[in-house]
């Protein structure tokens, strides 16, 4: 089976519609519509219900779908395992978040590195959607994210909880509430969670959908916005920012996810390993 059949199919299964999955794919949805009819004649049966209301997945749709899963991630696999330089017997494909990188993935490749030195990694940074559909096509092996989904094939595990709190960069009380405020879009829950403790509110001067430039705003041009323990802690203990004393503080989970396939495999179960092992040493105390 050509791979772009199984490929083309899966993004058309996780967006319900053909011309999204075409925009993913940069490819025409005439192109879509042909590859889907190419895979539906090959094994004999209708993959997808089309309406106005969208695309749905018929009863042999959603049986082909863990196939196409597993496909699409054994055929990577090879491709990458057929690559390898000399001295390696696999390669490891890790993705995370940009905020998780910081620090706590940047500690697990070293550790990796001593712990199975004939592995290769390969390492990339997305966000949690982006991610959630790479490991679904066998593109990464692990992905570290804050915002995991359900996936047939996967297993998930909590790594962490970041503690997020108020930093300034003079001190201040907590009803010192100015235009300084530059507000981190941390998600959707921390968002929920902002908006029940800060009612009234209004619009920041500032907003951020990455905390690593509204960290290094502040820090350049003065203010105050919510941050990872683990991350401001540095700056805290040097004097460059002060705890906001009295601010409410906001908690937000960080997961592993893998393949449940694989996970008996000795290179993914040393990797998992030591990625519980690098979160434990993020205290948010």
């Amino acid at each position: 089976m050509n791979i772009d059949l199984a490929r083309t199919f899966l993004e058309i299964a996780e967006t319900g519609n053909f011309n999204k999955a075409a925009e993913r794919l940069n490819v025409t949805q005439s192109t879509v519509s042909m590859r889907i009819k190419a895979l539906e004649d090959e094994l004999g049966r209708p993959l997808f219900a089309r309406s106005k209301a969208g695309t749905e997945l018929t009863t042999a749709g959603a049986q082909f779908r863990r196939y196409a899963t597993t496909l699409v991630r054994v055929w990577e696999q090879a491709r990458q395992e057929l690559a390898l330089p000399p001295g390696f017997r696999s390669v490891l494909t890790v993705g995370g978040q940009f905020s998780l990188w910081d620090r706590m993935l940047l500690r697990w490749i070293p550790w990796m590195r001593a712990a199975m030195p004939d592995v290769a990694l390969r390492v990339e940074v997305g966000l949690s959607d982006g991610l959630m559909r790479n490991l679904s096509e066998g593109l990464i092996d692990i992905g570290v994210m804050y915002s995991p989904q359900s996936r047939p094939g996967l297993a998930t595990e909590k790594l962490l909880e970041e503690r997020l709190v108020l930093v300034s960069t003079t001190p201040r009380e907590m009803g010192q509430w100015d235009g300084g405020y530059v507000f981190v879009d941390w998600g959707p829950e921390f968002r929920a969670a902002h908006s029940q403790a800060f009612p009234d509110l209004s619009t920041p001067a500032v907003s951020v959908g990455l905390g690593a430039i509204g960290l290094q705003h502040i820090l350049a041009n003065g203010g105050f916005g919510y941050f990872p323990m683990r991350v401001v802690r540095p700056f805290l203990q040097d004097g460059r920012l002060y705890c906001v004393s009295a601010a409410p503080e906001f908690r937000r989970p960080a997961y592993m996810v893998y393949s449940a396939v694989d996970e008996q495999a000795e290179w993914l179960r040393t990797a998992v390993r030591g990625l519980r092992y690098v979160a434990s040493l993020e205290t948010e105390d």
